[in-house]
């Protein structure tokens, strides 16, 4: 890797750019070079807090500067494909909030666009790198579950409603690029169903995904809920699993639980249940505590260091977007079943 930390401009520095900057200022595999925010306050707490970085209305600026290597966007959804387009075509790495863009086709035409000009395009996927869903996957791919039958979320919270996107695409997205990363696996069938209590973006949700096989999954989001719920539930065929991203501790479980199906010819009576439940040890593995966005800014300097893609590539972000958009047709149709 090069020795010369890699020169970050950050645009937006509203919800999330102030964790961007405080990240990208505690690497040493980054430097903060400015902040560009539409916000006269905002822009006055950037330089209080880091005096160093130059601060601006606009991303233009940054945009043409040549010292600059990489943008960080960090504004609402309908910005993203405009300002990632712009880094790009500007010879930037990018690296950009969640969801990647508002279709699937400006997703792929910023995928384009970054093999063409040979730049790394990464999506800010935060919970790809905490700890725990890093162990989920370390469990799926060694068989400890054994063949994955269901995966069951639920991320509701009273608020942020956002002013560009509904629920679907704000909190949704979280669940889809884990399970994007740990299954692994492409849909084939998407249907969602929807509320909207307040405005015209819909505040309630459910999502209902299917895979080849027996393999489904459930997505529960909400932005009216009185108490903050982070929660996965895995089962398989051998072992299930609970990660609960709100417990200060044992935020994951891993539970040696199942069934077990008698044949017909076992049973000795015509009403006897042929299922036989297992219940056996819960282990709750040590897991590293390291802030989920330190690794984001970490993976992101290694990749436009060394020109490797990572794991949440801008390919991985069209993945998601395209579940994303096939649930919105499916609100659209009242909750017809859509191929993603």
């Amino acid at each position: 890797m090069s020795e010369k930390p890699l020169r970050i401009g950050v645009v937006g520095y509203g919800y999330w750019g102030p964790n961007l900057v405080r990240n990208f200022s505690a690497s040493p595999l980054t430097h903060v070079a400015a902040v560009a925010d539409g916000d006269a306050e905002r822009r006055q707490a950037v330089s209080q807090l880091y005096p160093w970085v130059r601060v601006a209305e606009a991303a233009d600026e940054m945009l043409a500067d040549p010292a600059i290597d990489a943008i960080a966007v960090a504004t609402p959804l309908g910005t993203h494909h405009e300002l990632c387009k712009r880094a790009l075509e500007a010879g930037k790495h990018v690296l950009c909030e969640k969801p990647l863009a508002d279709s699937l086709a400006r997703c792929e035409e910023l995928v384009r666009l970054a093999q063409q000009r040979r730049r790394i395009l990464m999506v800010d996927h935060t919970f790809v790198f905490t700890g725990a869903v890093r162990k989920i996957k370390e469990y799926v791919e060694a068989g400890a579950l054994g063949d994955v039958l269901y995966f069951d979320s639920v991320r509701i919270n009273l608020g942020l409603f956002q002013s560009d996107s509904n629920v679907i695409w704000d909190l949704a997205t979280h669940d889809l690029a884990i399970l994007d990363f740990v299954i692994g696996k492409s849909p084939r069938w998407v249907t969602a169903v929807a509320v909207s209590h307040f405005g015209n973006l819909e505040n309630l949700a459910y999502l209902t995904i299917g895979f080849d096989g027996d393999l489904i999954a459930h997505l529960h989001c909400n932005w009216i809920s009185p108490l903050k719920v982070r929660r996965i539930l895995i089962g398989g065929t051998r072992r299930m699993l609970v990660y609960d991203d709100t417990e200060p501790s044992e935020k994951l479980k891993l539970y040696d639980h199942g069934i077990t199906i008698s044949s017909p010819a076992q049973a000795k009576g015509k009403h006897e249940m042929l299922v036989q439940y297992r219940t056996g040890d819960v282990l709750a593995p040590k897991l590293d505590g390291t802030e989920a966005l330190a690794r984001v800014v970490e993976t992101f300097a290694r990749a436009c260091a060394l020109g490797e893609p990572p794991v949440t590539d801008g390919a991985a972000g069209a993945r998601v977007v395209r579940v994303l958009e096939a649930a919105q047709r499916s609100l659209e149709q009242h909750g017809a079943r859509v191929t993603p």
